[in-house]
């Protein structure tokens, strides 16, 4: 049964099959309430209602649910990646160390690549330095 705060009221009663000390009270509410108990309210209540507003606006723990399998999705995350690192990926290339990418760029230079709007154009070959 879906309770909305907006419509808190059942079209149908909580309990359909009252047991015959329930069937008393029924019978008991149609008097008079000054002669009935706290509990006895309580109980008519339970009778109709399945929560109080209180009890419906009161939060959930499902939250900790969802950051719990976020955490662990994380960590799972987090052992595959470094499961990659030691076991897949290999050491870095030495073509991406500094002297080896001075090499490449001075040897670029050398060779004039893409002179009009690229890599060559921004070098003053007169001064031998970058624009």
């Amino acid at each position: 049964m879906l309770i909305r705060l907006d419509t808190p009221l059942p079209d149908v009663p909580f309990v359909r099959n009252l047991s015959a000390e329930q069937k008393k009270l029924k019978e008991k509410e149609k008097g008079s309430w000054t002669q009935l108990t706290k509990e006895e309210k309580l109980a008519l209540y339970r009778l109709t209602h399945e929560l109080s507003y209180a009890e419906m606006r009161q939060g959930s723990k499902e939250w900790m649910t969802v950051l719990g399998g976020i955490f662990i999705f994380l960590g799972f995350t987090g052992l595959l990646v470094w499961w990659q690192h030691v076991y897949v990926y290999g050491d870095v290339p030495h073509t991406l160390s500094q002297e080896s990418v001075a090499q490449q760029t001075q040897r670029m230079i050398d060779m004039r690549v893409n002179p009009v709007h690229g890599f060559s154009n921004k070098w003053d070959y007169e001064k031998e330095q970058w624009k």
